[in-house]
């Protein structure tokens, strides 16, 4: 099934997310809903967003995290020109 991202599906799956009130509930629910494949490669983008903006060099992240020049690539150019889903996560934690 090809879905846009702003298809109502996505947008139910965003609702749900947004209904959660605590970690735990969000866990519980990424557990039911994704791999746990799916889940570290999430995890992986999320501490590279976080390393980029200390900033730590490339072959740093690589080294803490596991993922290689193309994901610490995407995620960088998320962060300078994507919609801005990664600051405001990091935005909140601080």
């Amino acid at each position: 099934m090809t879905e846009s991202p702003k298809s109502d599906l996505t947008e139910n799956l965003c609702r749900a997310f947004a209904g959660l009130n605590d970690p735990e509930s969000v866990r519980i629910f990424l557990d039911d809903i994704a791999s746990p494949g799916e889940i570290r490669a999430m995890s992986q983008r999320l501490e590279v967003a976080r390393l980029l903006s200390v900033p730590k060099t490339y072959p740093e992240i690589m080294k803490l995290t596991g993922a290689g020049t193309a994901t610490i690539s995407r995620v960088k150019r998320c962060l300078e020109s994507g919609p801005g889903g990664y600051k405001r996560v990091l935005e909140n934690e601080s």
